[in-house]
C-alpha cells in the first residue's frame, strides 16, 4: 500500500513515501493527511532528527544489505543492514517509522507439509542489535522464502557479494526500475514446493468460514479487500529502543528491554488479519513464529496460498496499472509478471489478462459493494489509524477513494469517484458517502441513500426492480430522512451477456483462449454450456 505521488503513473522517484499508521504505537508524528488508499497517505517532507530534534530532509530511498546465504538458518539469524541508497540525500534509520524496512521469512517443510515463520532482523549499518537473534532450527530439506516491505518509497536490495542475490533468487523489480516497497527472495521456488504439497495432500489449506455478512470471509484477492497495489508489504514487527537499536518482536524480548517502540509495516495482509477479519468474525491462517516461542502469526505467503486455492472468481490479481509495476511512466507486462511470481499469482500472457480497466470494473462493482454491505459491522470497529479515520468503515471508504484515483479508474471507466469523505477540523475522516454502482446487467435506476451510504441495485433485466435500501438513518440524496432507496424501472436488455473467468483470466462471452498449466486452451459456449478444450485432453 503506497501513498499517492503527484500523478497516477509517475516515475518511482516522483512518488512520495508511504507512511505506516500501524507503526504509530508509542511515537507521535504530526502529519498532513491527503488521501486514503491502502493505509493512509501523507505528505511528509520533513522529519525530526535523532539528535537535536531539528528539521532535516527525509531520505525516502534506502538500501538493504542482504547477508550471505540468506535462505540458511545462519542467514536468517544474521541482521540485514539499512543504509541510504544515496548518502547525499540523508541517512536511513530503521527506528525512523517513515523509513523502516521489514523482512518476513517463511519456512516450508516438504516432508510434513507444515509451515513456520522466522522474521529476520534489520538494523542500521554499522550498529548492533538490541538483542542478538537466535539461529532457528530448520527442517531437513526446508524451502525458505523471503518477502520485504518498506515504509518509505524505494527499497533496493544489495549484498556484499554479487552472487548472493542471484543464488537466493532475489527480485527487486526490473533493472533500473524497482518495485518500490516490495521485493522477494526464492518466492517462486517456495510456492512451487508448497503447491506440490497441496496437490499431494500434505498441505492442508484452511477453509474460509462464513463471515458475518453471509459471504465467505475475504482473502487478499477479494476485490473488497484490495487497493491500488495489492499483495505488498508484510506483517513483520520489530522493537526499537530509545537509542535506535532494533530487536525482533517477541514476548521474551519485550520483557528484557524497557521503553521500546513497536514498529510495523502496513500491508493489505495486516489490514485483513488484524482488522477486517476480527470485524467479520473471520480467522486468518497462521503458523508458529520460531523467534517467539512458536506463537502463531500471520504471513503473506500463507495468505496468498489460501487465496490461490479458495478465492472464487473474479479473482483480484496485480494489474498493469498497479503503481509498483509501472516502468518509468509506462505499463510493463514483464514487471507485472515479475511481481505476480513473487506472490503466487497466475502469469498474464497478454495485456488483457492484466487489464487495469477490468480491475477497476471489479473494484467498483464488487469491492465497493462489499465495503457498503459490511458497513454495519465495520462502522463500530476500530480504525487502523484513528488519526486518519474514526472507524474501520471510514478508513476503508477513504482507502477506496484514494485507490480508485491512483488506478486511473475515473478515466478508464468514465465513472467519477463514487466515494466522498467528510473530515473534522483535525483532518480525521468521520463519515463517507458511497454512491453505490448500478451493477445490475439489465436494470436502470438511481440509488438513493443516507448521510453515509446509498443503496445497492437489485433490479432485473426487464420489468421493475428496486434499488437497495440504505441502512443508516440520515438525510439521503433525495432528502428522504429514512434513507429508503427509490424504486426504478428496469429497461435493460432482456438477456445478459455471460463472461467466464478461468484462474483469474476473463474471457468475454466465454469464447476465446486461456492459459491452463502452461497450455493454451479454447473456450466455447453453446446451449448454456461452457466447454474447455486443451491439448492432449489435459
Amino acid at each position: 500500500m503506497r501513498k499517492p505521488g503527484r500523478q497516477s503513473f509517475g516515475s518511482q522517484a516522483g512518488r512520495h513515501q508511504h507512511f505506516s499508521p500501524y507503526a504509530l504505537v508509542t511515537t507521535v508524528v504530526t502529519l498532513l493527511v491527503v488521501i486514503g488508499a491502502g493505509t493512509y497517505f501523507v505528505i511528509l517532507p520533513l522529519a525530526r532528527s535523532h539528535a537535536a530534534g531539528q528539521q532535516i530532509n527525509l531520505n525516502l530511498n534506502c538500501t538493504l544489505l542482504v547477508p550471505a546465504n540468506p535462505l540458511s538458518a545462519k542467514g536468517l539469524a544474521t541482521p540485514y543492514q539499512l543504509v541510504a541508497t544515496n548518502p547525499n540525500d540523508g541517512p536511513c534509520h530503521e527506528s525512523n517509522l517513515a523509513q523502516s524496512a521489514f523482512v518476513q521469512g517463511v519456512i516450508y517443510d516438504p516432508a510434513s507439509g507444515n509451515f513456520s515463520v522466522y522474521n529476520p532482523l534489520i538494523i542500521d549499518k554499522d550498529t548492533r542489535p538490541a538483542i542478538n537473534p537466535t539461529v532457528p532450527a530448520l527442517p531437513r530439506h526446508a524451502v525458505v522464502g523471503l518477502w520485504f516491505g518498506f515504509n518509505a518509497t524505494n527499497l533496493t536490495l544489495k549484498a556484499r557479494q554479487v552472487e548472493t542475490l542471484q543464488q537466493a533468487g532475489c527480485v527487486n523489480g526490473l533493472e533500473g526500475s524497482v518495485f518500490g516497497q516490495f521485493a522477494y527472495c526464492n518466492a517462486p521456488a517456495f510456492f512451487a514446493a508448497a503447491n506440490q504439497g497441496i496437490v499431494a495432500g500434505r498441505v492442508k489449506i484452511p477453509a474460509l468460514a462464513r463471515a458475518r455478512d453471509g459471504m465467505p470471509c475475504p482473502t487478499v484477492r477479494d476485490f473488497g479487500m484490495i487497493d491500488q497495489d495489492q499483495s505488498d508489504n508484510v506483517q513483520t514487527q520489530y522493537l526499537a529502543t530509545t537509542d535506535g537499536r532494533i530487536a525482533q518482536q517477541s514476548t521474551a524480548n519485550r520483557a528484557r528491554i524497557n521503553n521500546t517502540t513497536l514498529i510495523a509495516n502496513p500491508s493489505d495482509n495486516a489490514l485483513l488479519t488484524n482488522f477486517i477479519d476480527p470485524a467479520l468474525d473471520c480467522q486468518p491462517w497462521q503458523a508458529p513464529n520460531l523467534a517467539d516461542n512458536n506463537a502463531p502469526v500471520s504471513a503473506l505467503p500463507l495468505d496468498e496460498l489460501q487465496a490461490s486455492v479458495i478465492q472464487k472468481a473474479p479473482v483480484a490479481l496485480v494489474p498493469l496499472t498497479d503503481p509498483m509495476v509501472i516502468n518509468g511512466n509506462d505499463q510493463s507486462l514483464t514487471k507485472t509478471n515479475l511481481y505476480r511470481r513473487g506472490v503466487d499469482q497466475i502469469i498474464a500472457t497478454t495485456n488483457q489478462q492484466a487489464s487495469g480497466t477490468l480491475y477497476c470494473q471489479n473494484y467498483l462493482q464488487i469491492g465497493l459493494t462489499r465495503i457498503l454491505v459490511d458497513k454495519q459491522f465495520t462502522i463500530n470497529a476500530i480504525s487502523p489509524d484513528p488519526a486518519a479515520a474514526n472507524s474501520l468503515f471510514t478508513f476503508l471508504a477513504n482507502r477506496f477513494q484514494g485507490a480508485y484515483t491512483l488506478l486511473n479508474c475515473p478515466k478508464l471507466l468514465n465513472v467519477p469517484n463514487p466515494v466522498t469523505t467528510q473530515m473534522n477540523k483535525n483532518g480525521v475522516v468521520i463519515s463517507a458517502t458511497i454512491h453505490a454502482p448500478n451493477i445490475n446487467a439489465g436494470g436502470t435506476g438511481t440509488t438513493t441513500g443516507t448521510g453515509t451510504t446509498t443503496g445497492t441495485v437489485s433490479g432485473k433485466g426487464t420489468g421493475t426492480g428496486t434499488t437497495g435500501t440504505a441502512t443508516t438513518p440520515g438525510k439521503g440524496a433525495t432528502g428522504n430522512n429514512a434513507g429508503t432507496g427509490s424504486t426504478g424501472t428496469g429497461t435493460g436488455n432482456p438477456s445478459q451477456t455471460l463472461n467466464c473467468s478461468v484462474n483469474g483470466q476473463l474471457v468475454r462471452g466465454c469464447i476465446g483462449t486461456v492459459t491452463i498449466n502452461n497450455q493454451t486452451c479454447t473456450l466455447t459456449i453453446a446451449y448454456n454450456t461452457v466447454s474447455i478444450n486443451c491439448p492432449n485432453n489435459q
